[in-house]
């Protein structure tokens, strides 16, 4: 019974792996077409979506998928094969801003700021995907990305009915362990998509690219938000480094006070040791002194007692 069991244990695992492999390969086959490896080959569009990813690992380690997906967006944009750059990545945390960072590369690189549309609510491909077409009013794209990454947007792209390819950058050579995860990334969109449904967690106003609004000069770049909003989020931002200027103010202040405090009850304790140290000296050389001798009235006391002749 207990082998049996065993064995179809075994048996329901080697399916399920089998089946995932099959799907994983059915995206790959489906999505073929879409995705080119050569810039020369790519059509001309208006946008191209490049998928954020970290800059460096959390070793410190600079991660390689980022520096080709930064320099294939170089490529296609100075090729002239896309118009706008749309950086769209992962901003859920304050100290973590993959489209920011990207951006500050691309600029450096020579791209003019105009160009680059900044997309904050990429949490996931089918989020940045979706988000394209439904915010930024783009519904014909170039993705940038790794060719593995690039068959999962499509499937996703091609799934809500929106038109899209993909230029496939270099990946690392240790892509084995990268390659694995992603047939697990590929199961749960398909779950996303045929199960639960899901939207992205953020969709907001249309945005179109380019947009019909005036952006200010002095903006920090095209922004994926409107001039009013941008307006309040510089404020907000300049609130907080004043906020975090006066509480490190504050906190040096307080250090300072601690610190001469601490130097004059150091100095204090100081004194007061040197004090008890004379003290006790003096009570030591009171004790070491012997008492005067008694003095008779009308003798010297320095002389000598002799007989006296008679």
């Amino acid at each position: 019974m207990f082998k049996r069991l065993i064995v179809g244990f075994i048996s329901i695992v080697v399916l399920m792996l089998v089946v995932a492999i099959g799907l994983d390969r059915w995206i790959s086959w489906k999505t073929k077409d879409y995705i080119y490896d050569e810039v020369q080959q790519l059509p001309r569009r208006q946008v191209g979506v490049v998928l954020g990813t970290a800059k460096y690992y959390r070793a410190g380690v600079p991660n390689q998928y980022y520096h080709y997906r930064i320099q294939g967006a170089i490529n296609a944009y100075n090729s002239g094969k896309v118009k706008y750059l749309l950086l769209s990545g992962d901003n859920a945390q304050q100290s973590y801003n993959e489209p920011m960072t990207m951006r500050r590369d691309l600029i450096a690189a020579g791209i003019p700021a105009s160009d680059i549309v900044l997309d904050y609510a990429g949490f996931r491909t089918l989020d940045s995907i979706v988000r394209t077409r439904k915010v930024f009013d783009t519904n014909d794209f170039i993705v940038i990305t790794q060719r593995f990454h690039c068959e999962r947007a499509l499937y996703i792209a091609l799934h809500m009915g929106i038109q899209a390819q993909c230029f496939a950058v270099p990946s690392p050579k240790d892509i084995l362990t990268v390659r694995v995860r992603e047939i697990f990334a590929r199961l749960g969109a398909l779950t996303d998509l045929y199960i639960l449904k899901r939207e992205p967690r953020f969709l907001g106003p249309l945005i179109p690219i380019p947009a019909i609004h005036h952006i200010p000069d002095d903006a920090q770049g095209y922004p994926a938000v409107t001039p009013d909003q941008l307006l309040v989020l510089q404020q907000r931002l300049a609130d907080e480094k004043k906020a975090a200027e006066v509480k490190a103010a504050q906190l040096k202040a307080a250090a300072e006070k601690a610190a001469t405090d601490q130097a004059a009850a150091d100095e204090a304790a100081k004194i007061k040791a040197e004090q008890e140290a004379t003290d006790t000296q003096q009570e030591d050389t009171d004790l070491a002194t012997p008492p005067p001798a008694s003095v008779v009235p009308g003798r010297d006391p320095f002389s000598q007692s002799r007989p006296v002749s008679r």
